[in-house]
């Protein structure tokens, strides 16, 4: 990908005339598609293609019945990849449980990335029924929106609102090449510097039958920085690389571990998803408008069906109820009297109160995640980390928290607001130090894909 297909697609893009550029892009992410599940190809397409259908009928009296249908077929589409195999397990367990036949059933394969391009599916359809967008002008521009690869596997959750016009017009500026590069690099150095270097320590204990208290608890602050770094990583990568084409994604992480609450939490992790979980099912579901009694439950229930979204298992499920209940409960009692506490203290509670959501989010069975809680707080083992470790936690510690002398507002875009004038150089020669460094380490070591690849 990075010696091979980037070297390609962004030499012909930046050499072809501008009014090819949206094809060469559809073309090359459909190639990068398939590389990687070429068997769904066609199955993306057709999805495509119903969607373009379905918003040509709105313009008819009944464009909510077609709203509903193009609903009903993307949600059916991800319900069938993603969660058929997970309903038909729950059946026959229950069958099993009473004695009778299970069910025989041939496990689906998972089309990479479907949980985020049915998500910026729906926000097309529902965004031109509402007429906030007009719709396109041209398919291709539609399928580009879908499948443009920096974004498709992982994220961020791209709205059509969001790309509309810069899939039209776009600026062509060396400062957009020179921030997207460096922003590639930073992103696949949290992944492969940091990620995979906690991971390598986490996956290990996770992998043991029994573990002391200090196996547990390095296990899971390795964990809970691997999966930021994991995931933020590639976002970066992602909005680096929209940024060398000329787009400007949306942030998706802004220092979540800041956070003095679960509310701001949300609002600093994965934003994206919240911002799209706020907009097609909280507000729609009547969002602050309501009872306050509905008010929780919409909460709680919005959580539950985000826990589900990243994965067909119940402990997914069981950590979506989680935030949603601490959800719940700031806005029933504790934002009333938090303010009266320190930030560092908030920040230091928030942390804590995310990392025991990370146990249920890591472990999918239910009986191990409820023993690794209890292990958290045995107080029984100790032993030596290697030196290698705390300098990992470390970066990882300092990537997280650094922003909190300076103020908690603090957005990361900023970080990337100030790569001009007469050190301008310096960023390119650092990136490529960064991208050399990450390489030697991805030749020498086994498979790491990223977390969020399987959701």
């Amino acid at each position: 990908f990075i010696f091979v297909f980037l070297p390609a697609f962004f030499t012909a893009y930046w050499l072809i005339p501008k009014s090819w550029k949206n094809t060469w892009a559809l073309i090359g992410s459909l190639i990068f598609y398939a590389w990687g599940a070429a068997n769904f190809v066609l199955v993306l397409l057709a999805s495509i293609g119903v969607d373009l259908w379905v918003t040509e009928k709105f313009k008819g009296p009944n464009a909510k019945r077609w709203l509903s249908i193009g609903l009903v077929s993307n949600v059916a589409l991800l319900a069938y990849f993603k969660y058929a195999n997970f309903a038909v397990d729950n059946i026959n367990l229950i069958l099993s449980s009473l004695h009778l036949q299970p069910v025989g059933w041939l496990h689906v394969a998972l089309p990479i990335g479907i949980s985020f391009f049915t998500f910026q599916k729906i926000s097309y359809l529902v965004d031109v029924y509402r007429g906030v967008r007009a719709p396109v002008t041209k398919r291709s521009d539609y399928a580009l929106f879908v499948t443009l690869f920096p974004q498709l596997i992982a994220g961020p959750i791209v709205r059509y609102q969001d790309v509309a016009e810069q899939i039209r017009h776009r600026a062509d500026r060396h400062d957009d090449r020179l921030i997207g590069f460096a922003r590639f690099s930073v992103g696949l150095s949290k992944k492969v510097l940091i990620a995979n270097s906690l991971g390598s320590i986490a996956d290990p204990i996770f992998a043991m039958g029994e573990v002391t208290s200090v196996e547990a608890w390095t296990a899971m602050i390795c964990y809970t920085f691997q999966i930021y770094f994991d995931f933020a990583g590639y976002s970066d990568m992602a909005i680096g690389l929209g940024r060398m084409m000329g787009f400007r994604f949306p942030e998706n992480f802004n220092f979540p571990y800041l956070s003095r609450s679960i509310t701001e939490f949300w609002r600093r992790w994965h934003i994206t998803l919240g911002t799209w979980m706020r907009d097609y099912l909280y507000i729609p579901l009547g969002g602050n408008r309501v009872k306050t009694s509905r008010l929780y439950v919409n909460l709680i229930t919005v959580f539950l069906i985000s826990g589900l979204w990243h994965g067909a298992s119940w402990n997914f499920v069981i950590w979506g109820g989680y935030h949603g209940f601490w959800l719940a409960l700031e806005r029933f009692v504790l934002l009333k009297w938090m303010g009266v506490i320190p930030n560092f203290i908030r920040v230091i509670l928030n942390f804590f109160i995310v990392l025991i959501g990370w146990v249920f989010f890591r472990i999918e069975s239910l009986d191990q995640a409820i023993y690794w809680i209890g292990q958290l707080f045995a107080g029984s083992g100790f032993r030596m980390l290697n030196a290698e470790l705390y300098v990992t936690l470390a970066i990882a510690v300092l990537g997280s928290f650094w922003a909190f002398n300076s103020r908690l507002n603090h957005s990361e875009m900023d970080l990337w607001a100030h790569i001009k004038g007469h050190r301008a150089w310096l960023y390119p020669l650092v990136s490529i130090i960064l991208i050399y460094v990450c390489t030697s380490l991805i030749v020498g070591s086994s498979y790491n894909p990223f977390i969020y690849f399987r959701f």
